[in-house]
């Protein structure tokens, strides 16, 4: 049998042809070995591709999304790393400080200068950025390779299977607005809203994940585009959106997202509800606005005819009774000799009394007399 001896005491073994022992291991070495399993476990996320056209030093950044309002809009704010594309044209991403649950990331390639950056392409006025949104969670491994075409961040190979479900939800988006261009008419327009918010209601719920539910919500409920008025009115009928509330608040519960979403809907589903008073009202409101006006017509025909009635009495009044015997010759049409003859007056007599009725009846021709008495 031979004995070993450390230096430092740490440890004596024994060791025998037929026997192998060995002493309590040191207390740094435990550490060590339990700091290495660790690490080992630790959750790791891996974030990679390659930009279409090989160039190093292009400017990459990885976002987290986190106000669904915000799908289309790039701030500094969101943003959680950058790096840059080696000499093949590749970039990677990886590390342990994301989510362990579901979030919407967003990688975008930047070509513009940093003095350009906040004002050119945070502000989405960049031309040469490109982008894609994407599901992750921290121990996912994400490859975004160019597309058959050679184009960049245009398609994603993942670990999590909800990754890609935006890149289908976009090319719904797509196909409505090809049928939207397709024929430009109000009816058109009518009929594919219609058609499209069920198409992408109905894809929603299928997908059966809060994330890509709020990506299509966040679309409908636009108050830009011509879904919005069916998205009120299907806010009032349909449970779906007080489950989806249910469902963020069950997997999501701490999540800025959620909360931006219930109080969303509360205050849509107020919008809504006023809009239903007001359509009621004015259902109700309009057939007795119609009949009101309807009655204030004949009322104003009546009084008018009344008034006339009343005038044309007391344009009689004012004329003695051989000049209503005059108009009455001149509503039947009559000359002034034929006047004098009927009356057994001369011609100049019956020119005097008409200048006399002119005077009294505030006219100026046979044809006003008439109008006067009509």
């Amino acid at each position: 049998m031979y004995l070993i001896r450390r230096k430092y005491n740490y440890f004596v073994t024994k060791i025998d042809l037929k026997t192998f022992i060995i002493q309590p291991m040191p207390r740094n070495l435990i550490f060590i070995g339990l700091l290495f399993s660790l690490t080992i476990g630790t959750a790791q996320y891996n974030f990679k591709g390659q930009i279409a056209e090989p160039q190093s030093g292009k400017t990459i950044y990885l976002s987290i999304i986190e106000d669904y309002r915000r799908f289309d809009k790039i701030s500094m704010e969101q943003i959680l790393k950058k790096t840059s594309t080696d000499s093949l044209g590749y970039f990677n991403f990886s590390g342990d400080n994301l989510l362990d649950q579901n979030r919407v990331y967003r990688i975008h390639i930047d070509d513009c200068s940093e003095s350009n950056a906040n004002t050119a392409h945070f502000f989405g006025s960049c031309e040469f950025s490109k982008r894609i949104l994407f599901i992750a969670k921290n121990t996912d491994t994400i490859t975004f390779p160019t597309s058959f075409d050679n184009e960049a961040l245009c398609e994603i190979t993942s670990t999590n299977t909800t990754s890609s479900v935006f890149l289908d939800i976009d090319v719904l988006k797509e196909q409505m607005a090809f049928d939207f261009n397709e024929f430009r008419s109000s009816a058109n327009n009518r009929l594919n809203s219609k058609k499209w918010f069920s198409t992408l209601q109905d894809y929603s719920k299928k997908t059966n994940e809060p994330l890509a539910e709020l990506y299509i919500f966040s679309f409908l409920s636009d108050k830009r585009n011509e879904t919005y008025s069916y998205y009120l009115k299907d806010i009032l009928n349909s449970n779906y959106y007080n489950d989806l509330a249910e469902r963020l608040s069950a997997t999501y519960a701490d999540a800025p997202f959620t909360e931006l979403y219930i109080n969303e809907l509360n205050i849509d589903l107020q919008i809504a509800q006023q809009n239903t008073a007001q359509f009621n009202l004015w259902k109700w409101l309009l057939p007795l606005l119609l009949t009101l006006s309807l009655g204030l017509n004949v009322y104003y025909i009546i009084r008018h005819r009344s008034n006339a009635k009343k005038e044309q009495n007391d344009s009689f009044s004012k004329l003695t009774e051989q000049e209503n015997n005059i108009v009455k010759q001149i509503l039947d049409n009559k000359t002034n000799k034929e006047v004098a003859t009927a009356m057994f007056i001369s011609v100049s007599t019956v020119k005097t009394h008409i200048n006399n009725i002119y005077k009294k009846l505030e006219v100026t021709s046979r044809e006003e007399i008439k109008q006067r008495y009509q």
